[in-house]
């Protein structure tokens, strides 16, 4: 029998019946035709041709698989006793939809940024060359967030490997796309021109980069535009070819565009604009990295040779590494650091699965959150099976019924399984729409303002897989106990006590009373770990981080478009602080090279008695007013002043951790000693090293987050920089809301020059990005604690309900000899009690246990607090 048939059974059946009909009609025609009266002829006919009904039957059984159509009917008959209890149906299907949807949904995330691969051919044979520091560390300038190799090691290994089909490199950067005024940041890459090549990434339109087009000095390079960039700015792929870019006010030819699927090889981030690697000195002279061989900028992709592995490809890159290292190593590194940097290696690791810095922050807790989910899914199965119970115990005489007139305990057991598999499957159909709406909201909880987190989180065959998958347990979980129970009674001891209405025993009742104190448990372990984490992040937000951030505006300005002369830029950049200063709410202003907890660093060993101290030191360079404009004390000393200037001492002011820790200051002794100190930065050999006067103390703030420990930190006068840059950031303190300040300072710089490029954020937003995990972990796990405590609310409701009603005889027996009311609330109640203190016991108990695993994620507080 074909399967066609079966599913064709009716129209096979409709057909079957009218030939049987023209077989009669014809038989009886013949009959009459002989001679035979009509109603004697058809009886003649269907005495010669059988059982019309039986025929049909046997055909209709022929052309059935027989378990097939037996689920069939069990799951119609599941949807006929869903529609005839939608109570109990609605509170199943949220149960479920609920537990599914949230744990599809954390899968799908974890999905897109731990399991999935780039989509480019091949990716099991892409891996990335590193550099192996043997723990040392690396010294230099580090730019984007892919900094592994400088282009001179690149180069060389490039025109020197074996093991690999071809090697690419790859940067990452910030480019502008106004020509003045409020700045158009684009994502940009620096790619050589085997990037796409290598990838086998196919243009959507135009042509993609290729080494033609990656020529060292390059003057005027295409660029390749991402499909959504093109979209967004252009209107569609097409549309963009010939099209001309200005970033960062060098208008740049736009040659092709990437496929719709390639974000590039970050999880988490897509480009908008490809450039190659020669422009970048065209585009940023100031920090040329190309001839650079102290700048870490690069990262590098490489795609093995058939029949290579990665074992044999890192046997080669440590015979090359020794010779690549000893041909470039910086001049400005001292004795020691350049030891180091000879001892460097050069390392292979699988990379088809992409780079992100996402992955690397997100993937415990992501994990983390997948088992708090699946906990909650448990309770919603406990509460589950507990309704199951209470229906399988109202049905027993229907069973009964059932299993006395000839049914097998298996075939009622298909049935009640069936109907356990139906709520699972629309459960985890609802759990799938649910989860497309909950993983957009988990995205918009991982992304911060100013970098959009672009995730492609398709419902695809992983996801039903996934649901799937959880159905089939949770029918398991849920359905297997219930049908076993419901089926196992014998059918006279049903019928005799349904009527005698025996009083229930207290055995009857342990399973659902073991569900009910696994609830209890499981959700005092959920509500522990989110007050934890709810915990954590309030502490952290509660971190002092020595100073106020709220209400600064940091304000971004770049002097490049302005065509200023280098020998006016810090002319230029205390006109526009000048200016600045005197909008209307603002309350003081200054400049900082390096903004607290904005990601960017600066860090050097520093001489102190003419000695070479063994840790970093966190610097940074702002203008006077600075530490009043973000409310840092100053402990001893005074402020940078106009006095400072390249032409007069060069000044410092120093933490008051920089003066215990190098200057022998005493724990809580008045700072005042170490004024007039010096110290000098380690420059390297072949160059003086600069020496610092220190004029102030301030008091110890972090640097760049808060869970950093307080460390060292030295700040140096702004006007006193040796390579002033044509950049500024400058701290505006407001008198009100920081956003309200941003019209009168586009107005006040537009007067100043039109085309300086300005980039506004919150202080406040800047720090509070720096939470988003935090914030993520108390979010979820608070709505998930929540969720669970009300799924062991209604489960245990449930359970004291059905027990009351199930002991009702038992009860007006205990009335009938004399208990009170109260004495029979309190029997239930103290019943009750036993069963929460049983659940909360061992909860707290498997509560100290989990928070153990979770302790690197806590700040401030232990496991067990």
């Amino acid at each position: 029998m074909s399967w066609t048939r079966f599913f064709r059974r009716r129209r096979w059946d409709e057909e079957r019946a009218r030939e049987l009909a023209s077989y009669l009609d014809i038989e009886i025609d013949e009959q009459i035709a002989r001679g035979v009266s009509p109603e004697r002829a058809r009886a003649n006919a269907h005495r010669k041709l059988g059982n019309v009904t039986r025929i049909r039957e046997e055909i209709f059984e022929m052309n059935t698989l027989g378990l097939i159509d037996a689920v069939g009917k069990d799951l119609r008959h599941g949807l006929r006793l869903l529609r005839l209890n939608p109570a109990f149906a609605a509170v199943a299907l949220l149960s479920l939809a609920l537990g599914i949807g949230a744990n599809t949904a954390i899968f799908q995330l974890i999905d897109a940024v731990r399991l999935r691969t780039l989509p480019v051919p091949h990716p099991e044979t892409l891996v990335e060359v590193q550099v192996d520091a043997h723990d040392t560390g690396r010294t230099g300038r580090f730019i984007g967030r892919r900094s592994m190799i400088t282009y001179p090691v690149w180069n060389l290994l490039r025109e020197r490997q074996e093991s690999f089909d071809g090697l690419a490199a790859w940067g990452t950067t910030q480019l502008d796309l106004s020509t003045g005024g409020e700045s158009r940041p684009a994502e940009a890459i620096w790619v050589s021109g085997t990037f796409f090549p290598l990838l086998g990434v196919t243009p959507a339109a135009g042509r993609l980069l290729g080494e033609v087009d990656d020529q060292y000095a390059c003057a005027s390079p295409g660029v390749v535009v991402s499909h959504r960039f093109a979209q967004r700015e252009f209107g569609g792929a097409s549309e963009a070819i010939g099209r001309t870019l200005r970033l960062d006010g060098h208008p740049l030819d736009v040659v092709g565009v990437s496929a719709a699927s390639f974000y590039g090889v970050e999880v988490g981030r897509s480009f908008d604009v490809a450039v190659p690697i020669c422009a970048q000195p065209l585009l940023r002279p100031e920090q040329n990295a190309v001839d650079s061989r102290y700048t870490w900028w690069l990262g590098l992709l490489g795609r093995l040779r058939p029949g290579v592995t990665v074992e044999q490809a890192n046997a080669e890159l440590e015979a090359r590494a020794a010779p690549i290292f000893a041909e470039t190593v910086p001049p400005s590194l001292t004795p020691g650091d350049a030891a180091d940097y000879l001892k460097f290696g050069l390392r292979a690791s699988p990379a088809g699965m992409g780079f992100s810095g996402l992955r690397t922050e997100y993937s415990r807790p992501l994990t983390l959150l997948l088992s708090i989910a699946g906990l909650v899914l448990l309770i919603a199965c406990a509460n589950l099976a507990n309704l199951l119970l209470a229906r399988a115990s109202a049905r027993e005489r229907e069973i009964a019924v059932r299993l006395a007139i000839g049914a097998s305990r298996g075939r009622v057991l298909r049935q009640l399984l069936a109907e356990s598999l139906l709520l699972a499957a629309l459960g985890a159909a609802a759990g799938i729409w649910l989860a497309g709406l909950l993983s957009r909201a988990l995205v918009a909880l991982l992304a911060s303002d100013g970098t959009p987190l672009v995730l492609d989180l398709p419902t695809d065959w992983r996801m039903f897989a996934f649901a799937a998958g959880l159905a089939i347990l949770t029918t398991l979980f849920f359905g297997v106990a219930p049908a076993l129970r419901a089926t196992r009674a014998e059918p006279q001891a049903v019928m005799r006590a349904g009527g005698r209405g025996l009083t229930a025993s207290r055995e009857r009742f342990t399973l659902r009373r073991g569900l009910v104190a696994g609830q209890m448990a499981v959700s005092v372990v959920l509500i522990v770990g989110a007050l934890l984490f709810a915990r954590s992040f309030t502490q952290l937000g509660a971190v002092d981080p020595g100073f106020e951030a709220r209400p600064v505006l940091r304000v971004d300005l770049d002097f490049r478009p302005a065509g200023v002369p280098e020998s006016r830029w810090i002319t230029y950049q205390n006109e526009a602080l000048s200016r600045l200063s005197a909008v209307p709410g603002v309350v003081s202003a200054s400049t900082a090279d390096l903004v607290p907890f904005s990601g960017s660093g600066w860090n050097q060993t520093v001489i102190v008695d003419g000695v070479r101290q063994d840790t970093y030191v966190n610097l940074n360079r702002v203008s006077p007013r600075y530490f009043e404009t973000l409310q840092t004390p100053l402990l001893a000393g005074r402020d940078f002043t106009d006095r400072d200037t390249r032409e007069s001492p060069t000044a410092a002011i120093v933490n008051r951790r920089f003066a215990e820790q190098y200057l022998g200051l005493e724990a809580g002794a008045a700072p005042d000693a170490v004024i007039g100190r010096r110290f000098h930065l380690d420059a390297g050999p072949g160059q003086p090293d600069p020496a610092y006067t220190i004029v102030g103390v301030v008091a110890n703030t972090r640097y760049n987050s808060l869970r950093e420990k307080l460390g060292p930190l030295a700040f140096f006068a702004a006007a006193q920089d040796p390579d002033p840059l044509p950049f500024s950031t400058v701290l505006l303190r407001a008198n009100g809301e920081p956003d309200a300040l941003r019209g009168s300072v586009t107005r006040a710089l537009a007067d100043l020059d039109p085309s300086i490029l300005i980039t506004f954020t919150a202080m406040e937003t800047q720090i509070e990005n720096t939470l988003l995990r935090e914030r993520l972990m108390a979010t979820l796990s608070g709505g998930f604690a929540v969720l669970a405590m009300l799924l062991a609310t209604v489960g245990l409701y449930g359970l004291l309900a059905y027990t009351v009603v199930r002991r009702r005889n038992e009860i007006g027996i205990r009335v009938a000899l004399g208990a009170t009311r109260g004495r029979i609330v309190r029997m239930i109640l103290g019943e009750t009690a036993v069963l929460v203190g049983v659940g909360v016991a061992v909860g707290l108990g498997l509560a100290v246990f989990a928070a153990r695993a979770a302790a690197s994620l806590l700040f401030g507080l232990e496991p067990w607090d």
